[in-house]
């Protein structure tokens, strides 16, 4: 490799960096799932108490996600990566002493939900966007990729784990894993193209820009023009279609998330195949978020956000369906509409609030949006337990989170990306 092409390959090595940290950090809370079962046979406690440890660290993170963009904007990803390296690692070591219910919510709740944030789509949501315009959707997507090479390779070790020497032993091994790989690997990061002399998408020339000096990807010059500040950010509409949207995106996600691998057990699949389903899930994202995320490079994130929870809502279905017929086909169909086209939301998080409230504040303005959708992702598996305590099946549940895909698509749609910044394959040249 020579030197004159090294500033382009750095972009690229942050993304690799962000792909092995969501693979590890992301799974740590994801392992939620298959702790799930354990937990629950050895303690005897309620599924909407336990299940709740989840949604209340997504709470926790929905709070502290403001801070994390404030903390970006001032100190950058290292600070913040690293602080999510320490709060997860310890949170899954402390896990190994749970023996109350509020143990668990201090530990897989607190620590690791508010760890997990600064490692996952939120943290690197901050400062990705920075290294990427025309290879947006796609360097994204190739990032957020990695969790699921974490979950095929983590979930069914965790569970082998699990079924040798307990899940006490398996969030042990977790932390350390935590870490030993993440703590160095962190410290390769920088926040933005610019601090090491070259430009987004590794170019050695600026951005082109007309007269005005506005990039020419730019569709609503006035808006563009706009220094937006989260007060101002938050006196729009686009700001709280946005807000609806991850909200009910993310309600829909991770309420299946945590429940799928229960409810696969009940209706008669093993514990290890239900746990394979689950890690599966997130391997065939692996060419849906990447294709999806390139794809939203060319026709716009809207239409990649509309297919992501198309996803979900037939993944909802298969469900529904499988408690009558519980086969394999509807079951790789559930997995393939969940990870394929469902994980395909990741490639765009990022992607589309950039595109609107672009600029110096970006950090704290996607870091209150993604607190909102957080909160969804909270109260999608505490809702979903609580209504399966209430009515014995998780029917009215799904449904639920069916009429959330819905919701969420229409409210990006309003938010309309498209018309403040256009992607690569709709820039219109003269």
């Amino acid at each position: 490799m020579t030197l004159p092409r090294l500033p382009f390959f750095y972009g690229w090595i942050i993304v690799a960096v962000a792909f092995v940290t969501m693979g590890v950090g992301v799974n740590a809370r994801t392992a939620f799932s298959v702790l799930f079962p354990p937990i629950l046979g050895e303690f005897g406690w309620e599924r909407g108490l336990t299940a709740g440890a989840f949604s209340f660290g997504f709470i926790v993170s929905a709070f502290l996600s403001p801070l994390l963009g404030r903390k970006m904007d001032r100190h950058g990803p290292r600070a913040v990566m690293e602080l999510g390296v320490g709060l997860t690692g310890a949170g899954m070591l402390l896990a190994a002493l749970v023996n109350q219910p509020w143990h668990l919510y201090l530990t897989l709740g607190v620590l690791v939900g508010g760890g997990s944030v600064c490692l996952g789509f939120t943290g690197h949501g901050l400062f990705l966007p920075n290294w990427f315009v025309r290879r947006r959707g796609l360097a994204l997507s190739i990032a957020f990729s990695g969790v699921g090479i974490g979950s095929l390779v983590l979930l069914p070790w965790l569970q082998w784990l699990i079924e040798r020497s307990g899940w006490r032993a398996a969030c042990t091994a977790m932390g350390i894993l935590v870490f030993a790989l993440l703590v160095p690997l962190n410290l390769l990061l920088k926040r933005r193209p610019e601090d090491i002399g070259i430009q987004p998408d590794g170019d050695r020339a600026p951005v082109s820009r007309d007269a005005a000096g506005h990039a020419d990807n730019v569709i609503d010059k006035a808006w563009a023009a706009v220094d937006w500040t989260l007060t101002r950010a938050m006196r729009t509409a686009r700001f709280w279609w946005i807000a609806l949207g991850y909200f009910c995106g993310l309600f829909g996600w991770y309420a299946v998330q945590v429940h799928q691998t229960k409810y696969l057990v009940e209706i008669g699949f093993s514990g290890a195949y239900a746990a394979w389903a689950l890690g599966f899930v997130s391997f065939v994202g692996i060419p849906g978020q990447i294709a999806l995320g390139h794809i939203s490079d060319r026709i716009g994130r809207e239409w990649v956000w509309t297919v992501g929870q198309a996803g979900f809502a037939l993944c909802y279905a298969a469900l529904l369906l499988m408690r009558a017929t519980p086969s394999p086909a509807l079951l790789w169909f559930m997995v393939v509409s969940q990870g394929l086209l469902g994980y395909g939301v990741t490639s765009v998080v990022g992607a589309i609030p950039a595109e609107i409230f672009q600029g110096q504040h970006y950090g704290a303005i996607f870091g209150t949006l993604m607190g909102i959708g957080i909160a969804g992702g909270a109260m999608g598996p505490w809702i979903t337990g609580a209504l399966y305590d209430a009515t014995g099946t998780y029917t009215l549940a799904f449904g639920l989170a069916i009429g959330c895909c819905l919701l969420s698509t229409v409210s990006i749609w309003l938010a309309a990306p498209r018309k403040i910044r256009a992607v690569a394959g709709r820039i219109v040249r003269e």
